[in-house]
């Protein structure tokens, strides 16, 4: 019996678009057309329905292409099949935001992608020629521009056989290092004893993942979360329930533990491509990223050479770091910002931030843009920091003085786009003058339809001006319009719309979203299983709530390895961080906590404040506590704006040998009240001063409306659960391994509240009370205990 051959599939789209590139990367033009098609579902499907009986809409297309050893698919969905009186047309549907005046042909790409539709629709039915119809339709006034052709099926044959050859290496090495790559798999096992909690929590990601599922992990420190999902993961992988990994971070540093992760399997001669993706602005070559041949050596001819360079690495190199990816880009003489984004969809695993799989705007295309699906595991550590991340990513804003100040920059040079900018500015006048201070709106329609005519004149504008200074400031109004429009596109209940009257006296329009849920699942159906996980995933219903619209997701609470008698958690009553008893006694009291804490025992501290206002006000008393009393207590505070460097600096201060204590004064909810790792000795205490409460803002005060509305307790989602976070993220500093001893000493009279009690970890069960007065003799009396022990 024979064997069957495996299958490599590929979208048409895919295909054309990855062979037959070529020349500069220029981000000067025709950026908008890209978005247009994004845009563009509701002009196809117009089209589609003007076109009366003869015209099959959304035809679905395969053809398999023996390959020596296997079997290459392509496929696609053919806009449109027109049967005409003189033979079949194939119809290829593009939304553009140019005038179709300057458009004088097909975009190679784009007429490609019909070619091949129409080579397969010919091949299939026996015809020996088939039309081709290329129908380009503007986005804002709807004119449509037809470009026509006809072709020969054995002329189309030899072409789209020559494209498919080219892809044919490629698809070879698919093939070939799947094998090696699951053949690996199975050798590879848990590269440790396992921890307390760990081994039922590798179970349960192999189980979510085997059944298709949403799992939620709340995992306190020291579970060793990082391997307990990469490990199953990759199991799973080699048994063909998934194909690619993306492991989702929003800190450079948690992406490091990733990385280490696979190093760790990669010692027992496991053979997976991992690749790590660096942001922009970080990996760049250049003082400033402008992505275009004039600006950048790199940008130049860089789609000749990239395809040969991506190849040259994968034969080459299976891990596949920053350092690997420049080294290569500069060998090759490409960009390798996108070099790393081309080499990740060759790889197994993506370490990358979050806004690469779900940022609209960031995204990586191939594998999250419309259609595109795939057999991917989404690991997302952290996935606390994905509330506010997601609402940042789907929320939308313009403001009306940008459409005037580009109004009167481009008025005299370009009178059509002044007068669309002007429109635009009186419809958000109008607004204007029926907002006091904030006002939510039930739509923003008509801005919606005048943002959307703007589009094409500003696309227009971009492509002809040749004033680099005021180009820039257009493309800037440009990419927030098209932000705007994207988002007012998909508008559903979990939104709000208002305008405000901003602080800097400007006026402006927002599209909030308030559970970003509904859109992280757009993208996370691309796949086929998710694993959140975090310490500090409590309460769980509020994250199930915020990232997941179904209600039969798992959820597993690893318990934590270690023991609680090596940690004194105390909760101070009489000082608090209420507006209204602030003052000089208050930082004073504040103070005096730090002070106990440091001298009573030599070691490393930190203590976290709710702002840095309130934390130099306390350092202020500190110094003048430390100069009445003569301690010998030394001191590091951080500092707003801190570049990577000084940050390095600041953490250095910790792993110094000392005789006296060091206190560091940081902000809750900063760098460094999350994601550091200092262990044993390099901190042993952590003082946590206020509950971590958002400061009350406008669109704090919207979700608590928006969250009462649902009949949920508006303040706990706006402030409450946001606020505990950060405290619990601050406290997880002190106990890092099994050797950790500390004291957490949290700091403020709402502590005593039930409520706040209540979000406490299962961990933080045994507490005590303290006060000014006796929280010396209880923390020496601690720590003397762990003398004896």
């Amino acid at each position: 019996m024979e064997t069957e051959q495996p299958l490599v599939r590929i979208s048409v789209r895919n295909l054309v678009e990855f062979i037959l590139r070529s020349g500069d990367i220029d981000n000067r033009a025709g950026g908008a057309d890209k978005d247009a098609m994004l845009l563009g579902g509701k002009i196809h499907r117009k089209i589609q329905r003007r076109m009366g009986a003869d015209y099959h809409a959304e035809v679905a297309m395969k053809m398999e292409i023996p390959c020596r050893g296997f079997i290459l698919s392509v496929e696609g969905r053919a806009d449109g099949v027109i049967e005409t009186p003189s033979g079949i047309v194939i119809d290829e549907i593009k939304g553009i935001y140019k005038d179709l005046e300057l458009l004088k042909e097909p975009v190679p790409v784009h007429l490609a992608q019909a070619k091949c539709y129409a080579y397969i629709y010919a091949s299939q039915q026996s015809l020996e020629e088939i039309g081709v119809q290329m129908t380009y339709c503007n986005m804002d006034n709807e004119d449509i521009k037809r470009f026509q052709s006809v072709h020969q099926t054995e002329s189309l044959k030899e072409w789209f056989l020559g494209i498919v050859g080219q892809y044919e290496k490629w698809a070879r090495f698919q093939i070939e290092w799947r094998e090696k790559r699951n053949a690996s798999i199975r050798e590879v096992h848990f590269p440790f004893a396992y921890r307390e909690g760990q081994k039922k929590l590798t179970a349960a990601v192999y189980r979510t993942i085997e059944q298709k599922k949403k799992l939620f992990i709340q995992a306190p420190t020291g579970v060793g979360k990082t391997i307990a999902t990469v490990f199953p993961s990759i199991k799973a992988m080699g048994e063909g329930l998934g194909e690619k990994l993306f492991y989702l971070t929003a800190k450079t540093i948690t992406r490091t533990v990733a990385w280490q992760a696979f190093e760790t399997l990669r010692d027992q001669a496991l053979r997976m491509k991992v690749i790590v993706l660096t942001a922009k602005e970080k990996i760049c070559f250049c003082e400033e990223t402008e992505c275009n041949p004039d600006a950048c050596p790199y940008a130049k001819g860089h789609f000749d050479r990239v395809n040969d360079a991506v190849y040259e690495l994968l034969i080459t190199t299976d891990a596949i770091s920053r350092e690997v990816i420049e080294e290569q880009a500069e060998k090759w003489k490409v960009c390798p910002f996108e070099l790393g984004l081309d080499i990740s969809t060759w790889v197994d695993a993506v370490i990358c931030d979050y806004n690469y799989v779900f940022d609209p705007n960031a995204h990586l295309k191939r594998f999250f843009g419309e259609g595109n699906k795939g057999d991917y595991l989404f690991l997302i550590d952290e996935a606390h920091n994905l509330v506010d991340r997601g609402r940042e990513m789907y929320s939308a804003r313009i403001c009306k003085e940008d459409f005037l100040k580009i109004k009167r920059l481009v008025k005299t040079e370009d009178v059509k786009l002044g007068k669309r900018l002007e429109e635009c500015n009186r419809q958000l006048l109008a607004l204007k003058r029926e907002c006091d201070g904030c006002q939510v709106l039930n739509s923003a329609g008509n801005v919606y339809l005048k943002l959307v005519s703007l589009m094409g004149e500003m696309e227009r504008f971009l492509e002809e001006c040749d004033r680099e200074e005021i180009r820039k400031e257009v493309l800037e109004l440009y990419f927030d319009v098209r932000t705007f429009i994207g988002v007012y596109e998909v508008l559903d209940e979990n939104y709000m719309i208002y305008s405000e009257l901003g602080g800097d006296d400007k006026f402006y329009l927002h599209l909030f979203c308030v559970n970003p849920a509904g859109r992280l699942k757009e993208y996370l159906e691309k796949g086929v299983s998710t694993i959140f996980f975090s310490a500090t995933l409590l309460p769980i219903h509020y994250y199930k709530k915020l990232l997941s619209t179904v209600t039969d997701d798992y959820t597993i609470y690893a318990e934590s390895p270690f023991d609680t008698e090596h940690r004194l958690l105390m909760l101070g009553t009489d000082v608090s961080t209420k507006y209204k008893l602030r003052g000089t006694l208050m930082y004073r009291k504040y103070a005096e906590y730090l002070l106990k804490v440091a001298e009573a025992k030599a070691g490393n501290y930190i203590a976290f404040f709710p702002s840095y206002r309130f934390m130099e006000e306390v350092y202020e008393e500190f110094l003048a506590l430390l100069e009445e009393k003569g301690g010998d207590v030394e001191y590091v505070m951080q500092s707003q704006y801190m570049s990577e460097e000084a940050r390095e600096i600041f953490l250095e201060n910790f792993e110094e040998n000392r005789k006296n204590s060091l206190m560091g004064f940081c902000v809750l909810g900063g760098i460094f009240s999350e994601g550091i790792d200092l262990t044993e000795d390099k901190l042993i205490g952590a003082v946590i001063v206020g509950t971590g409460l958002p400061q009350v803002c406008r669109e704090r005060e919207l979700l608590r409306q928006y969250f009462d509305g649902q009949g949920l307790k508006g303040f706990d989602y706006a402030y409450l659960y946001p606020g505990m976070n950060k405290v619990l993220q601050a406290a997880g500093r002190v106990i890092r391994t099994d050797e950790d001893r500390g004291v957490i000493l949290l700091l403020d009279d709402r502590f005593a509240d039930r409520r706040y009690r209540e979000t406490f970890p299962r961990e933080w069960a045994s507490y005590s009370f303290c006060n000014g007065e006796n929280a010396s003799e209880k923390i020496r009396k601690f720590w003397e205990s762990e003398k004896e022990d």
